[in-house]
């Protein structure tokens, strides 16, 4: 209670968006991990991807309170009721989460979610020059994560024929839309990595 204490506003007010964001999520986050399949996961991989997700956490954290902060885009009803409209789309995780963890639906379905969130915030180009920087910044580390989870599964023999490649992006028709959609994008972001997070340390035990 008291680290809460010492938080500014903005950052409580970002904290609660992603709180509220966690809990539309399905229950699958809450759901036990159970031993992983054989598959031979290399230590150097999951080190490298548990560093690379806390990179783009932080990033998208910063991104959040200035959103919040500049464009006091805080209000978490509000902006899930303009996402629905917009049609942004969440990325599953259910093979990471299973009772029986397969690696190799894991790893496609981290690899396909990146690919989402990437183009996502590629939608979002020209939210704002006071963020624009930033959100590329966040953008090109999405993909470098994605560029090495591709890698691991061709290395494992597991990486599919053809890169998937996503639909339609939302259509944002307006600088609201664009700057609310970036937190929502963001706050599905940090609940998708939180959980490749936890899969990831789960993983690098012995």
């Amino acid at each position: 209670m008291a680290e809460l204490a010492t938080q500014s506003p903005v950052q409580l007010m970002a904290l609660q968006l992603l709180l509220w964001h966690s809990a539309l999520w399905t229950g699958q986050e809450a759901v036990p991990l159970s031993p992983a399949s054989a598959l031979p996961i290399p230590r150097s991989f999951l080190l490298k991807s548990l560093e690379q997700v806390r990179k783009i956490q932080a990033e998208g954290t910063e991104l959040l309170e200035v959103l919040c902060a500049t464009y006091k885009l805080c209000h978490p009803e509000e902006l899930a009721l303009l996402g629905h409209s917009l049609g942004i789309p969440h990325a599953p995780l259910s093979s990471c989460t299973s009772q029986g963890l397969q690696l190799e639906g894991c790893l496609s379905q981290l690899h396909s979610g990146l690919v989402l969130y990437q183009s996502l915030l590629q939608a979002l180009a020209g939210i704002s020059a006071e963020v624009s920087p930033a959100l590329d910044m966040l953008q090109l580390d999405v993909t470098n994560f994605a560029i090495t989870i591709w890698q691991q599964m061709e290395d494992l023999g597991v990486a599919p024929e053809v890169k998937p490649i996503q639909g339609t992006m939302p259509a944002f028709t307006s600088a609201f839309q664009r700057r609310a959609g970036g937190v929502l994008v963001i706050s599905n972001l940090q609940n998708f990595l939180e959980l490749a997070y936890r899969v990831l340390r789960y993983l690098t035990k012995p």
